[in-house]
């Protein structure tokens, strides 16, 4: 299948909102009442999470949906302050993705190997819903994040949303790739894979195991070690 992340010829985009970033109102004025209700928190546009070895390194990238308000929204860094970080830095971990201890929080002895993760929607969503627009207007980061990495081979997509956003932004059509649990499709030279969300609440009903989980990313490794 076919597709592309950026047209020859047009200029680069940035690959990260400024932190005022005034492009979906409705969460900049979210955060903007989170700003003043936890001026400690980072309250912001959360950047990508990269290994210390840079862009080139990463042959893995990893697209979630959003911050969660007490996650990455209170600590700037993805998947970091709440249950979904828990479940996936240990699973990165356990298949030599990621090194160090998770102590969720950024200044953490963490680090990424060969991955990087993202997310769909940069900057955190009442009750952890953003609408069409703002996942539309934030794949105008999306787009020339996935084009910053020169030697990505895979990408993991975390529930629908991102599974949706991250296809369109490869400049394909989300009918020819539906988003499936466990699923592969290759998009252009991109194998993207899909997995249900490593939230609590997926965890908490049954929706994702453990189990699930790991075989997911058992896939992944298993690929990129081809």
């Amino acid at each position: 299948m076919s597709g592309t992340t950026l047209q020859a010829g047009r200029p680069a985009l940035p690959v990260d909102p400024d932190r005022d970033c005034p492009l979906c109102p409705r969460l900049h004025d979210f955060i903007a009442s989170w700003r003043a209700r936890e001026p400690g928190w980072y309250n912001g546009p959360v950047r990508s999470f990269l290994p210390p070895e840079g862009e080139a390194a990463v042959r893995f990238l990893i697209v979630g949906l959003a911050p969660g308000v007490r996650g990455a929204n209170r600590t700037g860094r993805p998947f970091t302050g709440d249950y979904a970080g828990e479940l996936l830095y240990s699973t990165l971990k356990r298949f030599g993705m990621a090194r160090g201890e998770f102590e969720a929080r950024p200044d953490d002895s963490l680090e990424l190997i060969g991955t990087a993760i993202t997310n769909a929607v940069r900057c955190v969503p009442p009750d952890n819903k953003p609408v069409g627009a703002e996942i539309n207007t934030c794949r105008s980061f999306l787009v020339p994040t996935i084009a910053r990495f020169p030697n990505l081979k895979a990408i993991l997509t975390l529930g629908s949303i991102g599974h949706q956003s991250t296809v369109r932004a490869l400049g394909a059509r989300v009918a020819a790739v539906p988003f499936k649990h466990g699923a592969r499709c290759d998009v252009g030279n991109i194998a993207v894979f899909s997995s249900y969300h490593c939230s609590r609440y997926n965890t908490n009903t049954g929706v994702l195991t453990e189990e699930m989980f790991v075989n997911v990313f058992r896939d992944v490794a298993e690929f990129l070690q081809q």
